[in-house]
């Protein structure tokens, strides 16, 4: 017998050994269940050791489960230190004295065996077994150890934890278990492979814990009417494979940073609706060789992607099924033509009623066709970029500086792009590549006031403020222009659709990208071996799916249809003249409204339409002075040579105006004069005062006058006109009238506080 100070001394050194013994973790490597947003589960991976075992906190437990586990297999957990005396010698008198076999584990008890793979059949077997629990009590808390028998209890073949056996057999989250799901749990990991799934030996034992739950504890009505109502269990084989392409990108992004739960963006309702669409769609044009598709769907009011289809089925080995499309670089054809007008407007180029020439043009060695093999002559940026045009793309991109289209295709994080001189200006025209994920990214500055915000895939991604590639302006007036873009059925839209459409080199790639409400989607159709096909036309074969799906989000979302949304501040209404998009002078016989951003939109008088005096007798132009008996005003359209022979060329009658040789301008009067402000003299305006205006005034025989600050339009008025500039310095005024005639001078501003 060993001596009280021996004794003591072996306690100490046990105590010791207990408090810096190296603290193993309880956790081990699990599943991952990677979640819809609405908590649904989309896939459910194995651990390493190939078993279904999602580890997680007790917290994220149903306080209802832990009640009925402990119920169920320890009422006195809380107060043994890991061994249970009563019910040892309980189990040993019944077992061994011939009544029936009785088990006296506690769940640390059985923890134990779990964890360190005991047989606990033999007397050997169960000493250690006792002996390590006594350990783990040592070592652990309570809530740490029933956390780990919960994430370890066996479930039936390769399950364990009740985390996995609630999504596997009731497809819920462990916390959202009703009494009936938690009684069902409790009781299973006695006889796992008895009572997997519903037989008579999972009710009995329910029914059992049932009993006794109402005997320990009260229960609601609700509770009671919920056990009366039968209890459907899923099987292992009917464990949900939902977004495959969408689940595996999600794996392999988060894998560096492991998780039991990945609570993602996608909307399972969206998902379903996006697959049924492209089955469908696709079963129609199988005869045409169509016969794969990919589509996405990003909310731009907070950026998630909520429905990806990265094939037209994953299981088709014969189309590369299981090949996630949304990831592959392919060419865009002309998807990225909005974003070259949305910089042109943001750059002063252009406005959307400008008028930009579609002739045959050499832009250095390269010399673009269209994809009709057509040329139009003129129309408007607008018409220009729904047409989708390729000569007034081209051109438009050739003006761009600060950022050029390449510098703005980099900084909005398209990446693996060659060099600028490798494209050249093809890349306006799909010369480069980019992945259907970058284009639906394009696509959200666009509908984000002209701000690139990172793709949000998983719910606890904040959403980011992101950075300013396009002004609002320019973001809204592209769209703007898009949304005039006719559907190719006819029909109507019940949301505000903006889109276009692309069709690649040798018709490989189909594609419809655009706005639908608050959403932005873009689809693909195509062969993913790159195989040709005259039917992949992006207006025929994608915009038509496009359209199904945009029609479709307006059903299933109604709660989601957006309020029109105003035009920004910082753009303004102007009249022009239809044929040559400026400022109409008294000639033109036909205006228009548009919009344009003062200070940056290019505007002037109009000179397209002037008025020649024609001898009714000989029907030539005639000089000053005129006879009235014999001479009448007649307006010509004085177009540029090539564009009058383009108009010849392309069948579109054009009067062609006379051949003049005298000067008309002195018979329609005198050119405008300014006479305020004054010459040489500086303006003081003081900031405390928004009421102080500088006045504008001229002389003149024209009754309307147009006055320009630089190259903002100040506005139209048949008097003076009130100026209050907004920047100190040097200011060139410029006086137009309704004929083309002008006067400019230098005024300086001072301002004071």
């Amino acid at each position: 017998m060993l001596k009280p100070r021996y004794l003591i001394l072996c306690l100490l050194l046990g105590g010791l050994l207990i408090r810096y013994w190296p603290h193993e973790p309880l956790a081990v490597a699990g599943s991952t269940a990677v979640l819809a947003q609405d908590g649904k589960l989309l896939r459910l991976t194995l651990a390493p050791d190939q078993r279904y075992r999602l580890w997680l906190p007790l917290e994220q437990f149903s306080p209802t489960l832990i009640t009925a586990v402990k119920l169920q297999e320890d009422r006195w957990f809380y107060w043994h230190l890991g061994l249970n005396p009563v019910a040892l010698l309980r189990a040993i008198t019944e077992t061994y004295g011939g009544g029936a076999k009785q088990g006296a584990s506690t769940l640390t008890m059985q923890l134990a065996r779990l964890k360190y793979r005991l047989n606990t059949k033999t007397p050997s077997g169960k000493l250690r077994q006792i002996t390590l629990a006594l350990w783990l009590e040592a070592r652990y808390s309570k809530h740490d150890i029933l956390e780990a028998y919960l994430n370890l209890a066996p479930y039936g073949r390769n399950i364990e934890g009740a985390a996995a056996a609630s999504l596997v057999y009731f497809g819920k989250a462990p916390k959202l278990l009703t009494l009936p799901e938690s009684l069902t749990l409790a009781v299973i990991p006695q006889q796992p492979n008895q009572r997997l799934g519903s037989g008579v030996s999972l009710i009995d034992a329910r029914q059992r814990l049932w009993q006794r739950w109402q005997a320990a504890y009260s229960a609601s009505p609700a509770q009671i009417q919920l056990m009366t109502l039968p209890l459907p269990v899923k099987r292992l084989e009917q464990l949900p494979f939902r977004a495959p392409h969408w689940v595996e990108q999600r794996l392999v992004d988060e894998a560096t940073h492991p998780a039991a739960t990945l609570n993602t963006t996608l909307d399972l309702q969206l998902q379903t609706l996006l697959e049924k669409h492209i089955q469908q769609y696709l079963a129609q044009t199988r005869s045409r060789g169509i016969n794969n598709a990919v589509a996405m769907l990003v909310d731009s009011r907070d950026q998630s992607v909520r429905a990806l289809v990265g094939s037209a089925d994953y299981f088709n080995a014969s189309i590369s099924g299981q090949v996630n499309g949304s990831l592959a670089k392919r060419s865009p054809g002309s998807t990225l033509k909005p974003f070259i007008y949305a910089l042109g407007l943001d750059q002063g180029i252009i406005h959307p009623s400008s008028i930009l020439r579609d002739t045959p043009s050499a832009f250095g060695p390269y010399q673009p066709e269209n994809f009709d093999g057509r040329f139009v002559g003129p129309l408007s940026a607008t018409d220009a970029l729904i047409k989708s045009r390729n000569i007034p793309a081209v051109w438009l991109a050739s003006q761009l500086k600060n950022p050029s289209f390449y510098d703005f295709l980099q900084q909005a994080g398209i990446y693996k792009l060659q060099s600028a001189e490798h494209y050249g200006l093809a890349l306006v025209l799909g010369g480069g590549e980019v992945s259907m994920v970058e284009l639906a990214s394009l696509y959200t500055i666009l509908a984000n006031d002209g701000r690139l915000k990172p793709l949000r895939y998983l719910k606890d991604t904040p959403p980011s403020k992101g950075e300013v590639l396009i002004s609002e302006q320019a973001s809204w007036l592209a769209l703007n222009m898009l949304s005039k873009n006719p559907r190719p059925d006819g029909g109507s839209n019940a949301w505000p659709v903006a889109f276009k459409t692309g069709t690649s080199w040798g018709f490989r790639d189909a594609w419809t990208a655009g706005t639908v409400g608050p959403y932005v989607l873009v689809v693909w159709l195509g062969n993913f071996d790159g195989q040709g096909n005259p039917a992949l036309i992006g207006l025929e074969a994608a915009a038509p799916l496009f359209f199904r799906i945009a029609d479709a989000l307006a059903l299933a979302k109604p709660a989601d249809k957006p309020i029109p949304k105003r035009p920004p501040s910082g753009l303004s209404q102007i009249n022009i003249c239809t044929a040559s998009g400026e400022l109409p002078n008294t000639w033109c016989p036909q205006q228009s409204s548009t919009w344009f951003i003062p200070g940056k939109s290019p505007i002037r008088v109009s000179r397209l339409h002037q008025p020649v005096q024609i001898d009714s007798q000989t029907g030539k132009a005639v000089c000053p002075p005129y006879n009235p008996a014999r001479t009448k005003t007649e307006v010509f359209e004085f177009w540029s040579s090539d564009m009058a022979r383009l108009f010849k060329e392309a069948g579109v009658p054009r009067r062609t105006p006379p051949h003049i040789d005298c000067n008309f301008a002195a018979a329609n009067g005198e050119a405008p004069k300014i006479s305020t402000p004054l010459a040489g003299l500086a303006y003081t305006l003081r900031l405390s005062r928004p009421d102080e205006t500088i006045a504008l005034q001229a002389a003149a025989s024209s009754a309307q006058l147009y006055w320009f600050d630089n190259q903002l339009y100040l506005g139209k008025t048949s008097s003076g006109l009130a100026w209050r500039p907004q920047t100190a310095g040097w200011h060139q005024l410029t006086v137009v009238d309704d004929e083309g005639r002008s006067d400019s001078r230098q005024v300086r501003v001072e301002l004071l506080p």
